[in-house]
């Protein structure tokens, strides 16, 4: 066998990895801890290796801009050493002569990635992903070849890269740390050495407890920088306000929805008891029409009150002169139109109504991770946040839910006598519309 060096040597915290048997990785590391190079030579060696008819593998960052930012420099360093290789900028894919290649992608428009195959995949920053990408999209492109795959980043509070580490009781997983078949290595400041104790003394004294715990310590209960909800969900759990929530059948259901044209449409379903709003459902897809969304609202089965859309929903089609609030009409769906309001007034007023909310855990899960990693944009320039939200798969959820903490001092019913619900009833026919 051809010996290559490249050139790397690897940090002492990285040689178990790359000695691993296991199909399946999850790293979870500290801020500069050297794992995105780690993943990268990983690739690279895996491609060399590799006995494979035309072996692909990929590195995949939650944007394309992030994965040439973080990636691609590495990329180019170490590959170009390789004999017989070419490096394609325009494609950000390195060649090998082998017949194998090594290529980078963004998660964002994960869909485009469908119909590929993949020996070996590194999802690195998983927690800032779309939780769709790996069931829906990675997972299944590795199937045909028995590809690996090795999950890494920095923890974003208990969502699905947490699960993937630490395991989900409500599908019995028992996670990275728990299972034979996995790889598992997390990395914290105050134990790898690889950052001067000077320096993580001064990270400290400028970061908060929180922002210091989950960049440096790796902790998942760590709020998430710049999430807008943080604060009120952090008391909703502690006041076991998320949790089972019962649905009562003779309750209307409302739906609160954000309409998407080329990404997701979300919904969520609720029902007001008092000063209570129980959140009961939320539902997402996307590439489907409007008459998918009803055929989903009548198989649910629940009685139905008011409907919440956003004022955008009014605005007639140019190609067809059809809004579609009328055609959510002829499907059976009565649109409640929210009055137009700037994001930040329907993030605060989502602030508010959090703290009126009991949440199905179960059957909100991904609503409900939508809301814990909502956040503020980052400038990168100017090294502050931005008073925006930043554009990602959890707007879908979030746009959503703001439309009913809009409506809900609208609509939030006069207080009653105990043991009564004054709620909305139904002012139509239509198995849908109230």
């Amino acid at each position: 066998m051809t010996v290559i060096d490249l050139g790397y040597r690897a940090r002492e915290q990285f040689v178990p990895f790359h000695r691993r048997k296991e199909r399946w990785a999850c790293i979870v590391a500290h801020r500069r801890a050297g794992k995105t190079v780690a993943c990268v030579m990983d690739l690279i060696d895996a491609a060399l290796r590799c006995d494979k008819t035309n072996p692909r593998f990929a590195y995949i960052a939650p944007f394309y801009t992030q994965a040439k930012d973080i990636a691609w420099s590495y990329v180019k360093e170490y590959g170009a050493r390789i004999p017989g290789a070419q490096v394609n900028e325009s494609e950000l894919r390195l060649d090998l002569p082998n017949g194998g290649r090594v290529r980078l992608y963004g998660a964002e428009n994960y869909d485009r990635l469908r119909g590929l195959y993949f020996d070996g995949v590194v999802l690195d920053e998983y927690a800032d992903m779309d939780p769709r990408v790996w069931p829906q999209v990675v997972r299944p492109a590795l199937s045909d070849r028995q590809g690996w795959a090795t999950f890494i980043g920095t923890p974003k509070g208990r969502n699905d890269f947490y699960r993937i580490w630490a395991g989900d009781p409500e599908t019995a997983w028992p996670g990275a740390i728990h299972s034979d078949d996995w790889f598992a290595l997390m990395l914290k400041a105050s134990e790898t050495g690889l950052v001067p104790e000077q320096e993580l003394a001064d990270a400290r004294s400028m970061l908060s407890e929180d922002e210091y715990e989950q960049e440096y310590e790796c902790s998942f209960e760590a709020a998430i920088k710049g999430a807008f909800f943080a604060e009120q969900l952090k008391r909703a759990r502690e006041e076991g306000r998320i949790g089972r929530v019962p649905i009562e059948r003779g309750l209307p259901v409302w739906t609160a929805w954000d309409l998407g044209v080329s990404d997701s449409t979300a919904i969520w379903f609720g029902q007001t008891a008092g000063q209570e709003e129980r959140i009961i459902d939320y539902y997402e897809a996307s590439g489907v029409g409007l008459d998918h969304y009803a055929t989903v609202l009548r198989e649910k089965g629940y009685l139905y009150g008011q409907h919440f859309f956003p004022h955008d929903v009014a605005v007639k089609s140019l190609s067809t002169g059809v809004s579609r609030v009328e055609t959510l009409r002829g499907l059976g769906i009565a649109a409640t139109i929210v009055p137009r309001h700037s994001v930040m007034d329907g993030i605060n007023a989502a602030q508010r109504y959090i703290d009126r909310c009991w949440f199905d855990e179960e059957r909100c899960r991904r609503g409900l991770e939508a809301l814990t990693q909502y956040r503020r944009e980052y400038d990168e320039k100017l090294k502050t946040f931005k008073k925006s939200p930043l554009h990602d798969w959890t707007s879908h959820g979030a746009d959503a839910f703001r439309m009913r903490a809009a409506m809900a001092d609208v609509n939030r019913p006069r207080p009653a006598s105990r043991g009564r619900y004054r709620g909305a009833t139904t002012s139509s026919s239509s198995w849908l519309a109230a």
